[in-house]
This record gives C-alpha cells, sequence and structure tokens, in this order.
C-alpha cells in the first residue's frame, strides 16, 4: 500500500509539470513601490461598490436651543435648525496595462502575473497616497493647529535622557486638548476619557513617539505615564514631510467611500 501511495505522489507531481523558469521567478525580487492602508484606520470609510451613486451628502445641523425657566402661562421659544449640507463626489482613477498575444502564445504566465501584480499594486498606492495628501494638506492649511514643539519636563536638562520625549508627550497633549476644545459642540459625542487620538508618525520618527507614548513619570515598573490622554501610533512611509507628525481625531467628520475596486 505504501508503495501505491508514493507512486501516486510521484505522479502527481513530476519534474515536467513545471515551467521551464521556475528557478528563474523564485530567485526574482520584484521592484514595486510600497504603500501601506494606515489611513482605513483615521478616515470613515463606507463602500458603495455595490450602490449606483455617484457621491454621498454630509449633513451639518444645529438649533442654537437653549433651556430657561418657564413662568406658569409663559410661550415656550420655538428654535428654528439650520446648517448646512455638503456633496461629496467620487473621483475616478485609471490605468491600462498592454499584455502582447505572445505572452499567452508563449505560455509565458510568469510575466503576466507580474504585470497584473504591478498593476494592482499601483492601483491601491495612488489611492492611499491621495488620502495621505489630503491629510498633510488639511495640516498645512489648519494654521491655527499647528502646533510647535513644547517644553518638556522642567526637572530633565537639555540633552539628557527623556528630554526629547517629554517634549513630544507635552505637545501630543496640547494638541489632544486643543482638538477637544474646538470640537465641543460639533456634535461628535466625545469626551476626554473615551477620545483615542491618532499619532501619524513618518517611519523616521516612529521610535522617537514610541519612547514618548512609554515615557513615564517615574523609573519604577508600573509607573504612569505622562501623555493625558489616549493615543494610537500609525506609521507610514508616505508623507510627504518627515520631520512633523500629525495628532488626529479619527474618523468623525473624515469620511470618504469606494465606490468599485480596480477591475479589469
Amino acid at each position: 500500500k505504501r508503495k501505491v501511495q508514493r507512486a501516486a505522489m510521484q505522479a502527481f507531481a513530476t519534474l515536467q509539470d513545471f515551467p521551464a523558469t521556475a528557478k528563474e521567478v523564485i530567485d526574482k525580487f520584484h521592484e514595486i513601490p510600497l504603500y501601506d492602508n494606515g489611513f482605513e484606520q483615521i478616515f470613515d470609510i463606507r463602500d458603495y461598490s455595490d450602490s449606483r451613486r455617484d457621491g454621498f451628502s454630509m449633513l451639518t445641523v444645529q438649533s442654537g436651543l437653549t433651556f430657561q425657566k418657564v413662568l406658569t402661562g409663559e410661550k415656550l421659544k420655538v428654535y428654528q435648525m439650520s446648517g448646512d449640507k455638503a456633496y461629496v463626489y467620487f473621483d475616478y482613477y485609471g490605468g491600462a496595462l498592454n499584455w502582447h498575444r505572445s505572452l499567452f502564445d508563449n505560455q509565458d504566465y510568469w510575466t503576466i502575473e507580474d504585470n497584473a501584480i504591478e498593476f494592482r499594486n499601483e492601483a491601491y498606492r495612488i489611492r492611499a497616497a491621495t488620502f495621505y495628501a489630503l491629510l498633510e494638506a488639511a495640516a498645512v492649511h489648519a494654521t491655527k493647529t499647528d502646533i510647535g514643539l513644547q517644553a518638556g519636563d522642567d526637572a530633565l536638562a537639555t540633552g539628557t535622557r527623556g528630554w526629547v520625549a517629554s517634549q513630544d508627550v507635552a505637545t501630543m497633549n496640547l494638541a489632544a486638548e486643543t482638538i477637544l476644545l474646538a470640537c465641543a459642540n460639533k456634535g461628535y459625542g466625545i469626551s476626554p476619557n473615551a477620545a483615542t487620538f491618532i499619532v501619524l508618525t513618518p517611519l523616521q520618527l516612529r521610535g522617537r513617539i514610541r519612547q514618548a507614548m512609554n515615557f513615564q513619570m517615574d523609573s519604577y515598573v508600573g509607573s504612569p505615564k505622562h501623555l493625558d490622554y489616549n493615543f494610537q501610533q500609525i506609521t507610514t512611509t508616505m508623507l510627504a514631510v518627515t520631520d512633523h507628525y500629525l495628532v488626529i481625531l479619527p474618523k468623525k467628520k473624515l469620511k470618504a467611500g469606494y465606490r468599485m475596486e480596480p477591475t479589469t
């Protein structure tokens, strides 16, 4: 019975079943641009692939409603709703690859697969680059929330261990505080205790921000951290500016949608 099984295994895959270029493919490294999907943790992305819509609407409403003491027989004041509506249109991106008929005639399927991989990679890379560019553009125009590096712990001398980390901690805390105060009346339903902020970090600053997020008040194990709020670090190689980091309140009004996936 073992001889029969061994013979069946040998017949299942013989040397002739593999293309002549198998070793070449195993030794090949496909050089394609790197991308990541960290932005999907920042934007509230909806799937519209099964819809026939060309975009989506966002409403911002307010009433100015206040409560006050009502005397006997006094009529309540009625407040009117007001606000604005914004419609976000989907943008379409396109590209094409030309596969020569000879690739199929010669059964050069490895080359065809490589081209397909590059096509898909470039489509998703462009999408990721677009989202990261939007975040950086928003940061450039938000001059009121452009926060410089803050002074750190007074007990730490310049250049000593933890000095830079303490500065980043103070900066991140101030950024979170600024966001909370600016969004207090926006209807986001956030609170200092529950909100989690994203620290979007270029790869060049990854270690520095990790030290800041673990910076403790004292050296003993279990010592409280200096950070006053909840932060989550996302590292990317797709930011144009590599000596700054962004503190972001994710989701909320950061809306996006996918209309379709790459098709052939």
